[in-house]
């Protein structure tokens, strides 16, 4: 047998038991016993304090209250078919929206590789997207205008007041002109650089991409400051500088610049993560591009 009718299914009981005319029969059509079937209308007449049915020796009757509760019952029971189509579709992703924010390199392979494949298999729901760095998503979680965001930090601090999920350790590499010195190389130690200065998007190095290779003693010579990552390109192209282009960017390096990679035992890594708030169910349409994130991140992985 189906299990008892919940408060708002007594309706669906009671238009039930209306049209069939008979506790047997609506028994038999929602898969109940019958006496389960009168306790649900006893109780419903216990609540409205009056006989919605009068029992006949072949089956039951509306008596006049049953008769002027029918109406509002068959229009609750249409909200209910509404409400469940509408819950229907947001758990197959039929409807539903998706708000989501990303640093500016993540915007350049994993956020829109993502996207692509969410969007081919759930084209119904809404996607908006939102532009900036790390800390304007963070607010914007917090203040709820966001659902997820891809955050990155290089310091090893944490971020709080957020839920994580790691997608990726990302490493970097120099940029240089076509030019220079080393644009030739396979690899390059931070040391060999001391005397390079440095486009960044700062002039303090522990608010940069250079911040873990701090720790090693490392004390770049900061020149000008760019914190489009584009922008830094083109600088670095014009021989002013040289620069850090993280992993997730260098698809879209220009032509005219060399990317080096770092020995593994002075290259930064950015640690790379989805951002969700914290305490608050995910929706399933989050839920499910958060599984693309994952897959396309394992693509774009070192």
């Amino acid at each position: 047998m189906a299990a008892m009718p919940t408060a708002h299914s007594l309706y669906e009981v009671f238009l039930t038991v209306a049209r069939l005319a008979s506790f047997t029969a609506a028994a038999r059509a929602l898969g109940y016993t019958q006496s389960a079937v009168s306790r649900q209308i006893q109780s419903l007449e216990d609540e409205w304090g009056t006989p919605l049915f009068d029992r006949l020796p072949r089956g039951v009757r509306l008596t006049e209250a049953g008769h002027v509760l029918l109406p509002h019952a068959e229009a609750l029971g249409e909200r209910l078919r509404t409400a469940r189509a509408e819950l229907d579709a947001l758990r197959s992703l039929d409807r539903g929206r998706l708000r989501v924010g990303a640093f500016s390199t993540a915007d350049a392979a994993l956020l829109p590789r993502a996207l692509a494949a969410f969007r081919a298999r759930y084209p119904a729901v809404t996607v908006t997207r939102a532009e900036g760095s790390s800390g304007r998503h963070l607010a914007l979680l917090a203040a709820g205008d966001l659902d997820l965001a891809v955050v990155g930090t290089a310091s090893g601090n944490p971020l709080d007041d957020v839920t994580l999920h790691h997608l990726l350790d990302e490493r970097m590499y120099v940029a240089l002109p076509l030019g220079h010195r080393f644009a030739g190389r396979d690899c390059l130690r931070l040391a060999e650089l001391a005397e390079e200065e440095w486009i960044a998007a700062s002039t303090r190095p522990e608010e940069t991409l250079m911040s873990t290779a701090l720790a090693s003693g490392f004390r770049p010579r900061m020149g000008f400051v760019a914190a489009d990552w584009i922008a830094k390109q083109g600088f670095v192209a014009a021989g002013l500088g040289i620069t850090l282009v993280p992993a997730l960017a260098t698809s879209s390096a220009r032509p005219d610049i060399t990317l080096i990679a770092l020995h593994p035992e002075d290259a930064p890594r950015r640690r790379v993560y989805a951002a969700t708030p914290p305490g608050i169910s995910p929706s399933h349409a989050v839920t499910a591009f958060l599984d693309r994130l994952r897959e396309e991140a394992a693509r774009l992985a070192p």
